[in-house]
């Protein structure tokens, strides 16, 4: 439960700096990342892996690239039920929000995540 709880905050966190590079991606606030990430967490435990299993064929064609375009539908769903909190305008600013999302999750899990976990 912990590690669920840091992990919509760190999400969070990303979810503003993205905000802060790109014009396009927006949030209204601290409590809207904490939302949209809720939600993101949400969706990538229910909506995710159906998406992944049926777009199968394209994610092997592409050499797994197609997961960028699946991380961009989970971010457009999440707006969608966001409301006017969490705004993308557009499915290519969400395709590069979830490029520089998946960075920033890689460089934190290499950095941060896996020094703490051989220091234990």
């Amino acid at each position: 439960m912990i590690r669920w709880i840091v992990s919509i905050l760190v999400n969070a966190l990303i979810l503003i700096v993205v905000a802060g590079f790109f014009d396009s991606f927006q949030l209204s606030s601290f409590w809207a990342a904490i939302g949209a990430s809720f939600i993101l967490s949400i969706l990538n435990v229910l909506v995710k892996p159906f998406l992944i299993l049926l777009t199968l064929p394209v994610t092997v064609l592409t050499l797994g690239l197609f997961l960028f375009v699946i991380n961009a539908v989970t971010l457009m769903i999440t707006e969608g039920l966001m409301g006017d909190a969490f705004n993308i305008d557009g499915f290519g600013a969400a395709l590069l929000a979830a490029i520089f999302i998946s960075i920033l999750h890689l460089m934190i899990q290499k950095g941060i995540v896996e020094p703490m976990q051989k220091d234990k």
